[in-house]
């Protein structure tokens, strides 16, 4: 670990530029879900606790360098407020004299920094200007860590840097699921598609015990296999990749669970009439839409034999009842032994979270990311930018 936290920062007196992400979804200007939110809290509370003034960056949607008003922070003030428990100062354009105006105490929010276009090109000029609003730049901003931008790697390299409370416990938690892990290790990888996360699957085989792989790009690697599976979402012109990838993973010793039986149905609609067959049997008219119980069984006996468990992605098509069965499934085993103690399990990405939120499953694991595209780059074994600028 050579990045700083913010108990090895002297905060008192201090105003501390604090990179957040509060890109929250909102709809006719009510936010939906305000986790991204609640997540910040800690890294606020400790900084005024400790006598610092925090002074919030953070992008919202995506203005491409203009100024747009219905990508303004302003409205986020009032969720904001309620989340930290205190009033929350906003500025437009923000400068050194009007920062250090405000009381020791205060919580200053910075409008947009997407609205000018030097933001996403990490342009010198503004990370030098966002470096002289402060004196210490703290990032609790992981979900961002993967794009090198002014806000989020050029002024680290400026000021003394930390990583806030929720960018330490993502370091952690991901440091724990594949920097030194406790082993065995079971990876869970869905999704749609083998060729969005060819890197991802590339990394995994070398450092985990056994892979679970499901979804819709499970598919690919039993046509892979010379396995018909009829009107199935598949990639087949991906076939030499997944056979290149079982290949090395016979090599590393990473055992690959793919689907042993599968359930299918004639059409992609919630309640439509389905029956479970082995992976081999699907009819030439038919679509896999989830993995089988006996899959099911496969992977809890792995789960059982594991001590840490990485997830991204879904088993099988879980936005529809009853071909969710497979993923609550699984999740509900990974939550079970997670609260026994015999497990630690890390989970992240969009569909994931949505996943294991349905299935009751989120709150008992070890730990859930917020992250999405930087979640999956760390587990690709890619450089964060905003991660390496902390350790620089």
């Amino acid at each position: 670990m050579g990045w700083k936290t913010l108990d090895d920062m002297a905060l008192a007196g201090k105003r501390v530029l604090t990179r957040v992400d509060i890109n929250v979804p909102m709809q006719e200007g009510v936010i939906t879900d305000a986790t991204r939110i609640d997540r910040i809290v800690p890294t606020i509370r400790d900084i005024r606790a400790a006598g610092g003034t925090p002074i919030l960056l953070a992008h919202f949607g995506r203005p491409k360098g203009e100024y747009r008003p219905d990508l303004s922070l302003k409205p986020l003030v009032p969720a904001l407020e309620a989340a930290f428990g205190c009033p929350v100062t906003f500025i437009e354009k923000p400068s050194r004299a009007f920062i250090d105006a405000q009381p020791a105490d205060a919580v200053i929010l910075v409008e947009n920094t997407r609205f000018t276009a030097m933001e996403e090109a990490n342009d010198p000029r503004m990370a030098s200007f966002l470096a002289s609003l402060g004196d210490i730049y703290c990032n609790d901003a992981f979900s961002t860590a993967h794009r090198a931008h002014a806000s989020t790697e050029g002024v680290a390299h400026l000021l003394p840097c930390c990583a806030g409370r929720l960018m330490q416990a993502e370091l952690q938690a991901l440091e724990a699921a594949l920097g030194n892990p406790a082993r065995p290790v079971v990876a869970v990888v869905g999704g749609a598609k083998v060729s969005t996360k060819l890197d991802l699957l590339g990394n995994l085989v070398d450092k985990v015990d056994s892979l679970v792989i499901g979804g819709g790009m499970a598919n690919t690697f039993l046509a892979a296999q010379g396995i018909d599976v009829g009107k199935s979402l598949c990639e087949h012109d991906m076939a030499d990749t997944a056979r290149a990838i079982m290949a090395k993973a016979t090599t590393a010793g990473c055992a690959i669970i793919l689907p042993e039986d599968v359930v299918v149905a004639r059409e992609f609609a919630a309640g439509a009439l389905s029956q479970i067959v082995p992976a081999t049997e699907c009819p030439a008219e038919a679509m896999i839409l989830d993995a089988g119980p006996n899959t099911v069984a496969r992977i809890a006996t792995a789960f059982d034999a594991a001590r840490t468990l990485i997830w991204n992605g879904p088993l099988g098509a879980f936005e529809l009842i009853p071909f969710d069965a497979a993923t609550n499934a699984a999740a509900l085993k990974a939550a079970e032994l997670t609260r026994a103690g015999t497990l630690i399990s890390v989970a992240g990405g969009g569909d994931t979270v949505a996943a294991l939120n349905q299935a009751g499953a989120a709150g008992d694991f070890t730990y859930i990311s917020t992250a999405g595209g930087a979640f999956l780059e760390w587990m690709e074994g890619k450089t964060l930018p905003g991660v390496a600028a902390l350790e620089s």
